[in-house]
């Protein structure tokens, strides 16, 4: 019974082995970023196009669905049906190819149309995804797949999720909302303040968030900037603040997000560094 089950392992190990691509690289990039923004008015349409790049010296076969998209401070990332979140725009968009195969070291296009509903009571931030994936040529999936060579195994697949946001008009309003602070020890070493923040409002902001620290007697002691995140209204994403360089302490912080504009929001947090 114990041979047979340490066989397993070795018969798994050989079939990755077996089925593993030679590059593990993709051979198609979406050429010009993953995101698409447009700003439109009820009504409105507008067009563009994505284009696919091949960097093989042999065809490669690429499909193209949408999804909605929505994600949470705690690292969860949904991908869900199109057009089924409040806020998601999968449904104005329509476009072709659904599936195409890109010659080599050439490249292909990817046409869209997004009709804006004539509803007034459209504001703020749509969105939803573009899903490019590559079809390998040993899945049944592929126009050129050989059924006598179609086995079970691992594939390799690079996949690509583009974002196509519209904003309607000047419409919305930025808010966002602190829902989690943390200090963290890492390794016995690190110390990391994880703050979760939500997007409360109407509209997409790009939040860049700093934090200041103050001694209990009110004197500056420096500053440490955690990035800028893009956060759709109803996601939250969580910074990372490293205060390993800090001397142990007793601090006060200030907590810093500017969104852009006069949109700045702040929270101050007691901090204890410990040993």
């Amino acid at each position: 019974m114990n041979k047979r089950k340490s066989q397993i392992p070795y018969l798994l190990f050989m079939s990755v082995l077996f089925f593993l691509p030679v590059s593990l690289f993709p051979t198609i990039m979406v050429v010009g970023g993953l995101t698409y923004e447009h700003t439109a008015a009820p009504g409105e349409e507008y067009t563009g196009e994505i284009l696919l790049q091949n960097y093989s010296k042999e065809p490669e076969e690429v499909k193209i669905y949408q999804t909605d998209y929505f994600f949470y401070a705690d690292q969860r990332v949904l991908y869900g049906d199109p057009g089924k979140l409040p806020r998601s725009n999968a449904s104005w968009i329509t476009y072709t190819p659904k599936r195409v195969i890109v010659p080599p070291e050439q490249t292909a296009k990817l046409f869209y149309t997004v009709q804006v509903p004539t509803d007034p009571t459209l504001k703020g931030t749509y969105w939803s995804v573009f899903m490019i994936e590559g079809i390998p040529k040993e899945s049944p999936e592929s126009i050129a797949s050989d059924p006598e060579q179609i086995g079970m195994g691992i594939q390799q697949a690079f996949r690509y999720a583009v974002q196509m946001i519209t904003h309607i008009g000047k419409t919305g309003k930025k808010s966002i909302q602190f829902i989690g602070t943390r200090l963290l020890k890492v390794d016995q070493k690190q110390q990391i303040l994880e703050l979760d923040v939500e997007n409360t409002g109407d509209l997409m902001v790009r939040a860049t968030l700093w934090t200041e620290l103050y001694g209990l007697d009110g004197q500056y002691v420096s500053k440490f900037e955690a990035g800028t995140l893009r956060i759709y209204p109803g996601t939250s994403v969580r910074f990372k603040v490293d205060l390993t360089s800090v001397p142990k302490s007793n601090y006060m912080a200030m907590v810093v997000v500017d969104c852009g504009g006069e949109s700045v929001f702040g929270a101050n947090i007691n901090l204890v560094l410990k040993q």
